[in-house]
């Protein structure tokens, strides 16, 4: 008797048909909510750090500048009027500066009764010649008349006898100064200042930080 070579078909129990399945949370999905917190606290905290850092080497860096490459300085009184006002801040170019006839300077060189820094302006350097003609109200330079828009008023002679000079020789590595409101300067005219030392420069003004009304270039 011969076997049928026809595939027979399996039944299988119907206890054992596959049913419908039913979700089961996961312990990840429990936890995933608290783990959002935990990683925005930690973004944010770390946000604060790259923050405070930057902030760290700006100032460092500012320091680095106003130590070694220039300085913040207050003016004091009304001796560069109309080009600087009383209370102005200004910046300053230090490092490496050399004076230039007509560079605005600060100088600290104690005379009279001033005992710190004043803002003048150079009118001669190292081997020039200076005249002062009061008739006239005209500074000389080596024999040439200066052209002078900056000045506030015209100069009239001083009613000191520290101020009487006319006539100066500045030695090399000095400088001869004075103040733009020149009625009203204690300055290189003053006998006991005179012809001035560029040691005792402390940098040239570059401008004005403060009051924002007054920010600008100094020429």
């Amino acid at each position: 008797m011969s076997e049928s070579n026809e595939p027979r078909e399996v039944l299988q129990p119907e206890d054992s048909k596959p049913g419908p399945v039913e979700a089961v949370p996961t312990p990840q999905a429990d936890i995933q909510p608290e783990d959002g917190k935990k990683k925005q606290k930690t973004t944010f905290a770390e946000d604060c750090y790259g923050w405070l850092q930057a902030l760290c080497v700006a100032l460092g860096i500012l320091i680095v500048c106003f130590t070694f490459l220039g300085r913040v300085v207050g003016v004091e009184g009304s001796s560069m009027v109309p080009t600087l006002e009383d209370q102005d801040m200004l910046l300053l170019r230090c490092a490496g500066y050399h004076p230039q006839q007509g560079d605005v300077v600060v100088l600290h060189k104690d005379f009279a009764e001033i005992h710190f820094p004043i803002v003048k302006r150079v009118i001669a350097v190292g081997g020039q010649t200076v005249e002062i003609n009061y008739d006239t109200g005209t500074v000389y330079v080596d024999g040439v008349a200066l052209d002078e828009p900056y000045i506030a008023e015209t100069m009239r002679t001083p009613g000191s006898a520290y101020e009487q000079g006319t006539y100066w020789n500045v030695p090399e590595g000095s400088i001869f100064v004075m103040g733009d409101n020149r009625n009203a300067s204690s300055d290189s005219r003053h006998a006991d200042l005179g012809v001035v030392d560029e040691r005792y420069v402390l940098g040239k003004v570059v401008c004005v930080i403060f009051p924002f009304q007054h920010i600008g270039v100094v020429h």
